[in-house]
């Protein structure tokens, strides 16, 4: 597999879109709305160096977004293309995360999903992250979650 992580430029802001499409419309109607991450301006968000790409044998496949906070770095948005899931790409940028909070000198990352996609949240659940409370943002229901990175 030829994977390259990288920060995204603005000559992916179509790919990321349409990962992010593709990733999020299922979701629709058990929120009953568009999710969160297909409301978000990824110009903006590419413009700032918040968003990274995973790159499968030359072609954009998965998107990230970082987000620096007081307390922790945001991991603000995994996501897939649906024909690379499977591929490890999705915890190949889940490591990329971890791994650039701890270069950012924080001692955790956190997340949060909608309490709908519950998959998510077990999968999370799975590699460190423990649920930190539930709260209602925006119209949709989300579940934060924490994962401590060790000491810094």
């Amino acid at each position: 597999m030829k994977l390259k992580l990288r920060l995204a430029t603005r000559n992916d802001l179509a790919a990321v879109q349409e990962i992010i499409c593709a990733a999020y419309t299922p979701y629709i109607v058990g929120i009953g709305r568009e999710p969160g991450p297909m409301r978000d301006d990824y110009r903006a968000l590419i413009a700032r160096d918040q968003v990274y790409v995973a790159e499968y044998n030359g072609v954009v496949q998965g998107i990230l977004v970082l987000t620096p906070q007081d307390d922790a770095m945001l991991l603000d948005n995994v996501a897939v293309a649906p024909g690379a899931q499977g591929l490890g790409l999705g915890r190949r940028l889940l490591e990329f995360a971890e791994r650039a909070a701890i270069e950012a000198r924080y001692s955790a990352i956190k997340l949060y999903t909608n309490e709908a996609m519950t998959k998510n949240i077990a999968l999370y659940t799975r590699i460190g992250y423990a649920e930190t409370y539930r709260i209602e943002e925006n119209g949709l229901r989300r579940v934060y979650m924490l994962k401590s990175l060790g000491n810094i």
